[in-house]
């Protein structure tokens, strides 16, 4: 059983996608990427079992101490996909997108990336960029945070975020850099034009040597206490105003 458990926890061999809302959202929006769905025996849902019906997705019922060795979690919820690795898209076809990309520069907690990506998908119109290197990759962590929003959300994975950036500068885009202080408010900024953001991680900022390739920074106003937001919180509030005033 052990060696089937580390068959199964292999990027390579696929992603394990679990709980219920994860699954959920995969069997609606991409069934076909999933190999395989693992239900605990007692396992009741009626939104899943349609979906199940619907998209004829292979599943079995196991029990309770089968699936736990599956995946070595507490909170499948009795749920658990085996599905393709996650497909992350071309730089190039995100520029193609036209939708405000954002940069995410060092963000190494697999909880923020994932629900930058759920708050992403909640939102609309947004892609992620993340470099290969000193950064959260989109793991199976990363998936469950993000609630099945991976299914509407383009993200690329790029191994230099400054060339990338010379290129978005080449197709007609800006480069903001979302700063804690110094820079612009954003609520009183025009950026109805084509743009990207870059976020940079939360201890450190935006990392010396991209910052010469920002056209200009932009802050969110604080009257409050001489605190910092949560990555996830400050990216939530600048593409929410960003998107405000492209649908204005």
């Amino acid at each position: 059983m052990a060696g089937k458990n580390r068959k199964f926890k292999s990027p390579e061999r696929g992603t394990i996608l679990y709980g219920i809302n994860s699954v959920a959202e995969r069997l609606r929006k991409d069934p076909a990427s999933i190999k395989k769905i693992f239900l605990r025996n007692n396992f009741k849902n009626p939104k899943i079992e349609k979906l199940l019906k619907n998209s004829k997705a292979a599943a079995c019922r196991v029990s309770e101490s089968k699936l736990d060795g599956i995946k070595d979690i507490s909170n499948h919820q009795g749920i658990i996909a085996l599905a393709r690795p996650f497909s992350y898209r071309d730089f190039e076809s995100l520029l193609e997108r036209k939708e405000l990309i954002v940069f995410l520069d060092r963000i190494n907690d697999p909880q923020n990336l994932g629900g930058i990506i759920r708050t992403a998908a909640c939102l609309g119109g947004v892609s992620l960029v993340i470099p290969k290197h000193k950064s959260c990759l989109i793991t199976d962590s990363v998936l469950h945070v993000a609630s099945g929003g991976e299914n509407y959300v383009a993200v690329s994975l790029v191994s230099n975020i400054v060339n990338s950036l010379l290129e978005a500068k080449r197709q007609g885009y800006w480069v903001a850099g979302a700063v804690a202080k110094g820079g612009a408010d954003i609520k009183k900024s025009d950026l109805s034009f084509p743009l990207c953001v870059v976020m940079g991680s939360e201890g450190e900022g935006i990392r010396y040597g991209i910052d010469k390739y920002l056209d200009f920074r932009v802050s969110i106003p604080m009257q409050g206490a001489p605190l910092s937001f949560n990555v996830n919180v400050a990216f939530a509030i600048f593409c929410y105003e960003i998107l405000n005033i492209r649908a204005d």
